[in-house]
């Protein structure tokens, strides 16, 4: 069985057991999260689409880490009129297992 959860602003199809990394979450390490933005539900034919959400669905999680990403590098350049900008950015991220999908 897979879902498709919305957090962060962005959507992830997961499975019981995957590992992934989202947006930071205000939680620590070994707290269970509870995602309750489930937009589809499906295993093999039997699939169901929220409108936009599923209603009586959730998707549980366990933290396993909190960390930062690999640096971004910003560049600004215009040729010819001696202009460079360099700047970088590293996003914070919390990496999550799926433990249950409850339908």
């Amino acid at each position: 069985m897979y879902a498709v959860i919305k957090t962060g602003g962005k959507q992830y199809r997961v499975a019981e057991g995957d590992v992934i990394e989202i947006e930071k979450l205000a939680s620590d390490e070994g707290e269970s999260v509870d995602f309750d933005e489930v937009l589809m539900v499906g295993e093999g034919e039997d699939v169901k689409i929220g409108k936009p959400f599923l209603e009586n669905c959730k998707v549980t999680a366990t933290i396993q880490e909190q960390k930062r990403g690999k640096k971004i590098e910003i560049i600004k350049f215009k040729r010819r009129k001696h202009h460079q900008k360099r700047t970088g950015h590293r996003q914070y991220l919390t990496k999550v297992q799926i433990t249950g999908i409850s339908a």
